[in-house]
Formats: structure tokens, C-alpha cells, sequence
């Protein structure tokens, strides 16, 4: 079924003549009477009579009615959100984002993204990078955020380094110091977070760099978030994400302490998007345009 033929059916129900419709569609007569008739073979039922008065519509013709009015009032609904995409005016997107990411990085992103693009629908899932990545294998997102995981048919759009940056309470006695060793920080209480995030293991192997071997205790909980109140309360001491400590640090709630020997303690975060997908639609080029701004002030 064609678009011209629902139109030239609702141009002659409407009119109620072939060639008062044909006039208004700039069509010829016989197109039209073609479109009408390959349309009822189509359907398998007549939709007008021809009278004195003109072209009536039949018991199956009024019936079709309203179905042919929803369906032309989608498909020029479906070809505006077609035009809407492709002059970047209004359209969805889908994110996939590692729970860090979403919480310290997307914010500030998504703030300047939907000032500019107020009608674009943005949906943001959240797993870990090995989850990200699946999903934009899977085609569920049409892009991925998290650590750097190669994989043949991905391409990795690099745009933040993150590093990992030792904090205190204020009370903590290294705070009074601004500047410790590794071997001093292996003797704490060391406060972890998911063993299956790479800022675990980047943690695991600083300390294995420097030839240190934890000596304090560990305690390891699930978020970051969580591991910074555990900061707070004197619980120990943590290797964070920087971007995930400004608000504390500026308020005096947490106390960053340089490490004079640390091995570089970094993680490449990137944008994932599979590589048959084709050039970015407008949005999402303005989307990725902006993840360079990720990182708050």
C-alpha cells in the first residue's frame, strides 16, 4: 500500500469526484482511477460507487475511513521526524554509560546538550563497561561511555583521562603532610570499590609497580559514593577518581594528598558506537561533540 493511494482515496471520499481529486493532487484523472483501483485489488474490496452525483463511498469504503486518515497522519508524522533528524532539530538518543561516567561525567554534558537541543529525547542506561559494550554490540544504545575495551567491530572515540587521586579527612594525619610515599599509603586502612571497575585495578596495579604490599586492611564496598562517606568518617583512606571528589574537596570534606612516588594512576574513558553504523546523525554528532566538556570544573 502506497502513500498516493491513501491520499487519492481521502482526496475522492472527501470531494466526492475523481476529478475534482485528481485536480487538487496535480494528477491526471487516469492516475488517480489507477492508484483507486490497484488499491482495492489490494484490499480486496470496492471503496467507491460510481453514481449520477458522483463517486460514493461503499459499506467497506466508510469502514476504511479512519484507518486511512491514522495512516497518513503517521506516515507524514514519520517523514517530519525524518526531516526533524536531519536538520538536527529533534530526535532520540540512547546511552549507554558506566556508573561513573553517568554520575560525574554525563551530567554537565547532558546540561549543555539539552539546552540546545530541547526536544531531543535522551534515554542513559548504566552498566559496567563490559555491559556498555554489549549493548552497543547489541545495538540497544546508539552509544557507549566507559573505559577503553577494544573490539573489532567497535570504534572508541577517546575524550577524558581520568586519574586516581588519594584523599583524606581533614582530621587524617596525612593531610597535615600534603605529600606521602606508596609504602606509607599500603600501611593504612585502604578503602576499594568493585572489584570488577578498572579503578580497581589500576589501584591493585600501582601498588604491585612500586614493589608495595598492602599492609593495612581492606575494606571494599560497591559505589564511590559510598566510599567517600567512608572517607569522611575516618575510616581510611581511598584512590579516587578526581572528577568525582571536586564538590567534597571544595567544601573541605575530603583533603587530596600527593603521592611523591606513584606510577601514573590513569584511565582512558571513551565514547563506543559500532563501526557499520554509518556517519553520526546530526544529534548524536552534537552529542559527541560536547563530551569534551565532560570533565567538570
Amino acid at each position: 500500500m502506497l502513500l498516493v493511494q491513501v491520499e487519492g482515496f481521502l482526496e475522492v471520499a472527501r470531494l466526492g469526484s475523481v476529478s475534482r481529486a485528481a485536480e487538487a493532487l496535480f494528477v491526471t484523472q487516469p492516475t488517480l482511477t489507477a492508484r483507486l483501483h490497484s488499491l482495492e485489488r489490494e484490499l480486496g474490496q470496492r471503496l467507491f460507487v460510481r453514481t449520477r452525483n458522483g463517486m460514493r463511498l461503499t459499506e467497506a469504503g466508510r469502514a476504511f475511513i479512519p484507518y486511512a486518515e491514522r495512516a497518513l497522519r503517521a506516515l507524514r508524522e514519520g517523514r517530519q521526524a525524518l526531516g526533524d533528524v536531519g536538520n538536527g532539530t529533534a530526535s532520540h538518543l540512547m546511552i549507554g554509560a558506566a556508573p561513573a561516567v553517568s554520575t560525574y561525567l554525563l551530567p554537565s554534558v547532558l546540561e549543555r546538550f539539552v539546552d540546545r537541543h530541547p526536544r531531543v529525547e535522551v534515554a542513559v542506561r548504566t552498566g559496567h563497561s563490559e555491559s556498555v559494550l554489549e549493548m552497543v554490540l547489541r545495538d540497544e544504545v546508539q552509544l557507549g561511555i566507559g573505559r577503553s575495551l577494544r573490539h573489532p567491530e567497535v570504534e572508541l572515540i577517546p575524550f577524558h583521562e581520568e586519574e586516581l587521586v588519594l584523599v583524606v579527612a581533614p582530621e587524617h594525619p596525612f593531610a597535615k603532610l600534603h605529600r606521602v610515599r606508596m609504602a606509607d599509603v599500603g600501611g593504612q586502612q585502604l578503602i576499594m570499590f568493585d572489584r570488577t571497575s578498572s579503578y580497581y585495578e589500576i589501584t591493585q596495579a600501582a601498588f604491585l609497580s612500586a614493589g608495595v604490599t598492602l599492609r593495612g586492611m581492606l575494606m571494599e564496598l560497591d559505589n564511590i559514593e559510598a566510599a567517600k562517606k567512608m572517607v569522611e568518617r575516618g575510616l581510611g583512606v581511598a584512590l579516587l577518581p578526581r572528577t568525582a571528589i571536586g564538590r567534597e574537596s571544595g567544601a573541605g570534606a575530603l583533603r587530596l594528598v600527593d603521592i611523591a612516588d606513584a606510577p601514573p594512576m590513569r584511565t582512558t574513558i571513551v565514547a563506543m558506537r559500532r563501526r557499520d553504523a554509518g556517519p553520526p546523525t546530526p544529534i548524536l554528532a552534537a552529542f559527541l561533540e560536547l563530551l569534551p566538556t565532560a570533565a567538570p570544573a
